[in-house]
């Protein structure tokens, strides 16, 4: 049972989003405003989703990428947050749990997740 103020107010940050069905093992491209002294500009950031958590306006996402010289970079996104101009999925993944943590460990051809296949 929630307080109907805060379902209210919940439901007037997800006005106007546009939040695709995705979870945990998806390829997303998250694209992010960066703020830099006056000017302003997108920064696409592309990976794994690794875990989701929370609900409502309180709601995050992590997403983790292999950056330059092998080295693993995570972001956590509120998924609610203005900063956030557009998520697109690019790759669906199979895999059999919410919380991908176990991907940290791995390194190259361990580290891929198999594509969904559509029926």
């Amino acid at each position: 049972m929630r307080n109907k103020y805060i379902e209210a107010f919940e439901a007037k940050q997800a006005e106007g989003k546009e939040i695709p069905d995705f979870r945990a093992g998806d390829t997303l491209v998250v694209a992010v405003e960066i703020k830099e002294g006056d000017k302003t500009r997108i920064q696409n950031f592309e990976g794994v989703c690794i875990a989701r958590r929370g609900q409502g306006a309180g709601e995050t996402f992590m997403v983790r990428k292999i950056g330059a010289n092998g080295i693993g970079v995570e972001r956590i996104f509120p998924i609610l947050s203005e900063s956030i101009k557009s998520i697109k999925v690019l790759r669906r993944g199979r895999v059999r749990r919410s919380k991908l943590f176990y991907l940290r460990e791995r390194k190259g051809k361990a580290a891929r997740i198999k594509e969904l296949k559509r029926k």
